[in-house]
């Protein structure tokens, strides 16, 4: 079996299409070998390449909140009243810490994404 490092476009391009082709492989065999291998050089390619970033606090909130069909009136026992969900909705009021943990516990959102700062206007 021989297989080399994605170091192109090319290489990443031609090892996802081999990848394609073997996803019926079993288990154990050479074929899910080869496989579990291209798999992972794929893997660690997009991690270098494909750089993805966490959204926006607000994007990430305002998502969940279509998502699950949710009206700024169904926030207020995470952020406190009415026009202080607006607030944080419109980005003029950063989150605190007690919100950041109720948004996390009652919608899911990651802490990690609710931390970050809101971002700049370009």
């Amino acid at each position: 079996m021989y297989i080399k490092p994605l170091r192109t476009e090319d290489d990443y391009r031609a090892a996802l299409r081999e990848v394609e082709s073997l996803m019926n492989a079993q288990f154990g065999t050479p074929e899910g070998d080869r496989l579990d291998v291209l798999a992972t050089l794929v893997d660690a390619y997009e991690t270098r390449h494909f750089v993805m970033e966490f959204p926006d606090p607000i994007d990430a909130i305002k998502f969940s909140m279509e998502q699950k069909s949710l009206a700024p009136k169904d926030l207020e026992p995470m952020i406190g009243r009415l026009n202080r969900v607006y607030e944080i909705l419109n980005g003029t009021r950063q989150l605190t810490l007690p919100m950041i943990r109720r948004l996390h516990e009652e919608l899911g959102i990651p802490a990690e994404v609710l931390i970050r700062q809101k971002r700049a206007a370009a």
